[in-house]
C-alpha cells in the first residue's frame, strides 16, 4: 500500500508553493522512504522551528504505515 497520496495531502497544506513540490518513494521490502522535494523557500516552513513540523509529518506518517506492519520514512530536500 503506498502512502503518497496521504504524505502528499500533509505537505501540500504546510507549503507556499504547493507546484513546487515533488515526492519520490522508494519501497524496500516492507520500508518505504519518501523523499520530499520543496522549493527552497518552503524547505525551513517544512522543517519547522527546531524540527516541529518535520517531526510531526514523520510521526503521522509512521502511525499509518504501523497500522500495516510497515515503516515509513520522511526525508526533506529542496529543489
Amino acid at each position: 500500500m503506498s502512502y503518497r497520496p496521504f504524505v502528499e495531502l500533509l505537505v501540500r497544506q504546510i507549503v507556499d508553493q504547493p507546484e513546487a513540490l515533488t515526492i519520490q518513494e522508494e519501497a524496500s521490502g516492507n520500508t518505504r522512504t519518501f523523499h520530499v522535494r520543496v522549493a527552497p523557500d518552503d524547505v525551513g516552513r517544512l522543517i519547522g522551528k527546531n524540527g516541529r513540523v518535520v517531526s510531526a509529518v514523520r510521526a503521522l506518517v509512521s502511525a499509518v504505515a504501523a497500522k500495516n506492519r510497515e515503516r515509513a520514512y520522511v526525508k526533506v530536500e529542496a529543489a
